[in-house]
């Protein structure tokens, strides 16, 4: 072989070489931006939320502790769960719109994804009547109001809230749909409801004839961003004398500390409305004017690992947003897991065992 073959196989080799080491350095990044597709999973651990029941009444496995009984009362079975939102004060478009999204996601889709808020719901499914049919999967936002003007004014109480859904099926275009309604009632963050931040976030019972002219099952919940986000919004706002001593707070993933807080609210009291709507179905305890349901047991869960301080495993994207469900249009939610009744525990679509 010639020096200048030899020179020319040597250069060759070189270039060679090269080549092979640049693109292997160059893949490193595109691996990494792959790997940070995928959440990553977490389990904060914060001080437990003002308005969550006791550790030792969370209740998180054991059947033992738990006397969930059915009282031989409604389930809302028929398909399906016709949703009426009474929009109640001001609303901004994007804000309806995180919330429509979430009651969009309770019904089941095509779709084979998983650890979404249809998945949630399906345990809710599992409660039955008397009769053995199960709560509807299928639930359709058949209606809304918007009662801007305030009608009742801006502090609202247990009894002028029924007012409030009298005014507006008096003058909605949705109807009085006492077989398979349920009336949701939403309030600005300007507004103020007796026993709010203070005892409750939200409540469902029924209408009284005398005030609306029917029975009609409803839940009540606010956005408490400006009044109390650090009760009713945990945990995307975290008590103040935590502030520089604790965990902050986590980021919600919708970017609305208020509304995201409502969403899982919303959940909790649309699953214990389907599955106790007159209060005489399924509730532990013994007063059903203070009854234990499916979402109190689970108050504060929010994954595998949840209790004594830990809202459990949840997801955070590659924006530090916290999650632990997927819904529809790209949404992702924050939502408390229920009581199972096939499980005897807690559970979600985001659990690991």
């Amino acid at each position: 072989m010639s020096l200048l073959h030899l020179l020319f196989s040597v250069l060759t080799l070189f270039l060679s070489l090269t080549f092979i080491s640049s693109s292997s350095a160059n893949s490193e990044p595109a691996s990494a931006q792959t790997l940070e597709i995928k959440p990553e999973i977490i389990n904060p651990k914060l001080p437990p939320s003002p308005k969550s029941l006791s550790t030792s009444k969370k209740f998180e496995g054991s059947s033992n502790l738990v006397n969930l009984k059915y009282h031989m009362g409604p389930v809302l079975s028929s398909s399906p769960i016709n949703v009426y939102i009474i929009w109640y004060g001001r609303w901004a478009a994007h804000q309806q719109l995180i919330i429509k999204d979430f009651l969009h996601s309770i019904s089941p889709t095509t779709a084979s994804a998983t650890k979404t808020v249809a998945e949630w719901w399906k345990t809710v499914a599992l409660y039955t009547d008397q009769t053995g049919a199960n709560v509807s999967r299928n639930l359709l936002v058949a209606g809304e109001y918007s009662d801007h003007r305030y009608s009742q004014g801006t502090h609202l109480t247990r009894l002028s809230v029924q007012q409030v859904i009298a005014n507006a099926v008096r003058s909605a275009p949705f109807p009085i749909d006492h077989k398979n309604g349920v009336y949701l009632i939403l309030t600005s963050v300007d507004v103020t409801m007796q026993d709010f931040c203070r005892a409750v976030c939200g409540f469902h019972y029924f209408t009284f004839p005398s005030l609306v002219g029917y029975t009609l099952p409803y839940a009540w919940i606010g956005n408490s961003g400006k009044q109390c986000p650090e009760v009713c919004a945990y945990p995307f706002a975290v008590p103040g004398y935590m502030a520089g001593g604790g965990p902050g707070e986590l980021r919600p993933p919708n970017g609305d500390v208020g509304v995201d807080g409502m969403i899982s609210v919303i959940g909790h009291e649309l699953a214990e409305l389907s599955s106790n709507p007159l209060i005489n179905a399924w509730y532990a305890g013994e007063d059903p004017t203070a009854p234990t349901e499916i979402g109190d047991l689970c108050e504060g869960l929010y994954g595998t690992g949840g209790g004594g301080g830990y809202i459990g495993q949840v997801m955070r994207d590659r924006e530090g947003k916290t999650f632990n469900m997927y819904g529809k249009n790209g949404r992702k939610f924050l939502v408390q897991w229920v009581w199972s009744p096939v499980l005897k525990a807690c559970s979600g679509p985001n659990a690991l065992d």
